[in-house]
């Protein structure tokens, strides 16, 4: 397994009261796997997802990539196996509207970069991740000139640029069509099987779920393997 959660308990405090959101999630994700997560809104999907991702951290139990509990790795750690070995797609698409559509998606790459790297190498890398989302004639448009449909393959391929072993969507069709939904969806399935990256979708959307090998209900704090459908 290369991502494992343990008995995740997430506690939210309001003044004096508690507010529990996860109660003993417990979840295996093998390399190469697709995983939906599915439930209502407010359930704590997007909240599992953070914690899943070293975005957050749960009140008890652990996360554990590789065997190792990512909780203990220092902050500094924890970055660099978010940038390199972590993807993330969110609804909101989080562009950084002063960059052109080519500069967004190589953010990531020249964070991790050490500064005597050469850039021609993942600078070339994005355009062909761009040209496969089929956006190879908006590399000089910035985020305001583009569809949302647009906006999300950008997004997609800003995660796919360093090559991540797991890839995290949370909600990514939620701001979409049925049209662009479809074709992000299609964009999901077709990364995970031709790059054997592990996939966990979060999403309210049963059809989309539909897509993964394995479906899980996430209801009043607790996780329902609904196996595949």
């Amino acid at each position: 397994m290369i991502l494992e959660a343990r008995d995740i308990h997430k506690v939210y405090n309001e003044g004096s009261k508690a507010l529990p959101v996860l109660k003993g999630i417990d979840l295996s994700i093998k390399k190469g796997g697709f995983v939906a997560i599915t439930g209502p809104s407010g359930a704590g999907k997007s909240t599992l997802l953070h914690i899943l991702g070293g975005l957050d951290f749960p009140s008890s139990g652990c996360v554990l990539l590789d065997g190792k509990d990512i909780s203990k790795i220092n902050d500094l750690k924890l970055c660099r196996i978010r940038n390199k070995r972590i993807g993330f797609v969110f609804q909101f698409y989080h562009l950084l509207p002063e960059f052109t559509v080519l500069e967004n998606v190589l953010m990531p790459a020249l964070i991790s970069q050490k500064p005597k790297s050469k850039k021609s190498g993942i600078d070339t890398q994005a355009r062909q991740l761009l040209i496969q989302m089929g956006l190879g004639e908006r590399l000089g448009h910035f985020p305001s000139q583009l569809s949302g449909g647009e906006k999300q393959r950008v997004a997609m391929a800003r995660s796919l640029i360093n090559k991540p072993e797991i890839l995290f969507c949370d909600e990514p069709t939620g701001n979409l069509d049925s049209k662009s939904g479809s074709d992000i969806t299609a964009l999901i399935k077709k990364i995970n099987l031709e790059n054997k990256m592990a996939v966990v979708l979060v999403t309210h959307n049963l059809e989309l779920a539909k897509s993964a090998d394995c479906i899980y209900h996430l209801k009043d704090g607790i996780l329902v393997n609904w196996g595949g459908l």
